[in-house]
């Protein structure tokens, strides 16, 4: 580049040479013609340098930025039922985790169809996908596809459920544990209401979601005896209207002197037993629900719970794909079973809700895609 401006100097010294004989004007007008264009090609040459050094610097930029492209990874994402707003919001997440990383992600709904899962499982594999992630439709055919994956040497990640070290090899897991939020609730009543006296209202045996809430709820009574108890339980089967109606039935025969705080197991009973409570002219008495859905969040703010045991299922989408995204790139995973936070939210720290569709929120919680702040 600065070869052209010498040349182009040169150029006017001689332009001035030859016109030195001719007359004074005559000569000006060439020089000033010839300055002109000279300093017209400066510029044009520091401009062209400026370009060049800020593409270099650029460069030099994106390469000391980590890489999250990952262009050629791909992952089959295997859903339980994705008419499960959990699972949709789960999946959703992860989905969008791996748009930060420029992942793939193939996702098939088995619709709560076991059989159907390992069938899509078995699809994925001859398809030849980077990992696949499971979200078990039940435990028996979870481990099949565990088994599967191993056999084909394809790696897998299970979200929503422990498997036993039975069941073959897993990179990692990320679960909520039931046990954890039905602790949750009854040390926060323990803490929270003086004297608790607690009726819980709790979701249809038989699923084992009751039962693992019933671990945490038992273990929190026993460990906070001298401040708790809970006085009965009636069964809400996980909807509104089963729970308005038998929290209507055990007012109307026992009262409602017996008791100061409801735990119900999730947002549609919270729902129904405050229509009861209010009907019996007792809707002071505090709801501690779980789950932090919308719905929840909507009967928060209206009033209807006190406290919402939390568990944004977002943050078990990003924890999924960081396992992923570490395994595929080998970094190593540190924890290889991760249970989904547990937050209880109430009206001192109701800003701290962190709400199923914020995708950003649960990415900054697991610290990013790589779990060093990248995608953040």
């Amino acid at each position: 580049m600065m070869k052209k401006i010498i040349a182009l100097v040169i150029c006017v010294l001689l332009v001035v040479a030859v016109f030195a004989a001719c007359s004074a004007e005559e000569a000006q007008q060439a020089a000033d013609q010839a300055t002109e264009a000279a300093e017209q090609a400066v510029e044009e040459a520091t401009d062209a340098a400026e370009d060049a050094a800020d593409a270099a610097t650029d460069a030099a930029t994106d390469a000391a930025e980590p890489a999250a492209t990952g262009e050629s990874k791909t992952i089959a994402y295997l859903a339980y039922n994705l008419a499960d707003v959990w699972n949709e919001m789960g999946m959703d997440n992860f989905l969008y985790c791996a748009d930060k990383a420029g992942y793939k992600v193939i996702t098939q709904d088995a619709q709560n169809d076991a059989e159907k899962q390992v069938s899509q499982a078995e699809a994925m594999i001859n398809q030849g996908v980077d990992m696949i992630t499971v979200f078990p439709a039940a435990t028996e055919s979870a481990v099949t596809i565990v088994r599967m994956c191993n056999d084909a040497g394809i790696p897998v990640a299970v979200e929503n459920a422990f498997m036993g070290d039975d069941a073959g090899d897993i990179v990692a897991q990320v679960a909520c544990q039931y046990a954890d939020i039905g602790y949750a609730a009854v040390k926060y009543a323990a803490e929270n209401i003086p004297d608790a006296k607690m009726l819980y209202v709790h979701g249809a045996p038989g699923l084992g979601v009751y039962e693992d809430y019933s671990i945490g709820v038992e273990q929190a009574e026993k460990d906070f005896a001298d401040k708790i108890v809970e006085v009965d339980r009636i069964n809400g089967e996980w909807a509104t209207e089963p729970a308005y109606t038998v929290t209507l039935d055990y007012i109307t025969k026992n009262g409602s002197d017996g008791f100061n705080v409801i735990f119900a197991n999730n947002d549609l009973e919270a729902s129904g037993v405050y229509q009861a409570l209010k009907e019996k002219g007792c809707e002071d008495i505090p709801i501690i629900s779980t789950g932090g859905s919308e719905e929840g969040f909507q009967l928060f703010n209206d009033g209807v719970e006190a406290c919402n045991i939390t568990a944004p299922v977002s943050i078990q989408g990003a924890q999924l794909f960081q396992f992923c995204y570490k395994y595929l790139n080998d970094i190593p995973i540190e924890e290889t079973k991760v249970p989904l936070a547990v937050i209880p939210i109430d009206h001192s720290n109701a800003d701290e809700w962190m709400h199923w569709n914020d995708y950003e929120a649960a990415l900054k919680y697991v610290n990013g895609i790589d779990g060093n702040g990248l995608g953040l």
